[in-house]
């Protein structure tokens, strides 16, 4: 039997995976269009994004973690 903070990380995979498919499967062509500017971005401009996205990330986690 795997233990608490597996079953967790487990879920939390999968809600990622679950919310990343989503754009693609309903919006195949919008995605396409977002995918080509993100790549064309300078990656100073994409650093910051991810940096964004990790700190509001830590955020969450800390606010709802019982």
């Amino acid at each position: 039997m795997s233990s608490s903070w597996e079953s967790c990380l487990g879920l939390a995979i999968a809600l990622v995976l679950i919310l990343e498919g989503l754009g693609p499967l309903l919006f195949p062509n919008r995605w396409q269009r977002v995918m080509r500017k993100l790549s064309e971005s300078p990656g100073s401009a994409l650093r910051q994004t991810g940096a964004l996205l990790v700190i509001s990330g830590v955020i969450l986690v800390i606010i709802l973690n019982p």
